[in-house]
């Protein structure tokens, strides 16, 4: 995170002199966010309806506030139901193919994709779901494309929607993190993509779910509490080949101390909030030497020191890091995975489900 970032993140925290030198501009997105919002709902600007049914995972503040961690969770859960979802996301970060549009990634062609072409975030949700994905700006434009290609799929999950309007949906699912609405005020002067009080979009059938990434709701909006907890360190190997692990860092086996020297373990993070990687790692007992990057870090470089021996990466991270190439580069480095379990509350599952429900589109799962 630069240096303007961190001291943005920390003036959308309250309502200090730097968020209100910008609060014009922030009226000013105000009135564009409405005049927008008005235009789609007018017709003046045309939506695109998918064939099946759509849920949108969005947030309405800026940076991570567990998108992609509910996307999955979501996935999961609607498998278990027969459902045969699949993924629209406009991969943040993405280098397409000159002149493509969209790109697909699916069991034919993940193996000679690469994160940097997809971006980190859809690469992560196809290693962990297998459900077929489609990277496209225009998420109307590649859920046509995705279904065209895998007719199959009876339900479309489109990761951080929330404000593409122009894909019409049934289901919203509204994510906040422990920093609710921040200060309250729109970007610049706040961190909020659109005001905390949206009116619901035209054509649900269900009021949007709240969920709250974080021990307590941390805004006045009724909604269900989800819980995350560090999984058990995996081997970089068996999670990029999705096998079970072969064997696992545990606190009492981390090296100790937080000097420089052979075999130091090294935590690294190249995601929105990277502090809360480390607290969980000391919280497991872990005594590490962090590496904060910047969200979405590339890793065309290994970052941290030849001498390192244990390395613990997020998944957002170890998508970029293809095993043969770190034993090439950094040969007799360990690097492990620490992934998310994440998991929603019961009554989140029960509001999902009625609402699902009541699609009007509804195929009958499975």
């Amino acid at each position: 995170m630069s240096r303007l970032e961190a001291r943005l993140n920390q003036a959308w925290l309250r309502k200090g002199p730097l968020a209100m030198l910008l609060l014009p501009l922030a009226w000013l997105m105000g009135v564009l966010v409405a005049f927008r919002r008005l235009a789609y709902r007018m017709g003046w600007l045309a939506g695109g309806k998918m064939p099946v049914p759509v849920v949108v995972v969005g947030n309405r503040i800026v940076g991570g506030a567990g998108k992609t961690p509910t996307t999955m969770a979501l996935l999961a859960h609607l498998k278990a139901q027969g459902w045969r979802p699949g993924v629209l996301t406009r991969g943040y970060k993405a280098a397409l193919p000159e002149g493509q549009q969209g790109l697909l990634i699916d069991a034919d062609s993940a193996s000679r994709l690469s994160a940097r072409q997809t971006g980190d975030e859809p690469m992560l949700i196809w290693r962990r779901t297998g459900v077929p994905i489609m990277v496209n700006r225009d998420r109307a434009a590649g859920g046509l494309a995705l279904l065209q290609a895998h007719p199959e799929v009876d339900i479309l999950v489109c990761d951080d929607g929330l404000q593409h309007l122009r894909l019409q949906r049934d289901i919203e699912i509204i994510v906040f993190d422990e920093r609710g609405a921040g200060n309250g005020w729109l970007l610049p002067a706040g961190p909020l993509r659109e005001p905390i009080d949206t009116p619901p979009t035209p054509g649900l059938c269900a009021p949007p779910l709240v969920l709250y990434n974080a021990q307590r709701a941390s805004t006045a909006l009724p909604g269900h509490l989800a819980a995350s907890a560090m999984a058990p360190l995996c081997p970089l190997p068996d999670w990029w080949h999705g096998r079970p692990a072969t064997s696992s860092l545990t606190s009492d086996k981390a090296v100790e101390g937080e000097g420089e020297g052979e075999g130091e373990a090294w935590a690294v993070a190249g995601i929105a909030h990277p502090q809360r990687f480390f607290d969980a790692l000391r919280g497991q007992g872990f005594q590490i030497t962090p590496l904060a990057l910047p969200d979405h870090a590339e890793l065309d470089d290994i970052p941290w020191p030849p001498e390192a021996r244990e390395v613990i990466v997020t998944e957002k991270d170890a998508v970029k890091l293809d095993p043969d190439r770190l034993a090439r580069e950094r040969p007799g480095c360990r690097v492990w995975v620490a992934a998310l379990d994440f998991h929603p509350q019961t009554s989140f599952w029960r509001e999902l489900d009625a609402a699902l429900a009541k699609l009007p589109n509804r195929h009958q799962p499975g």
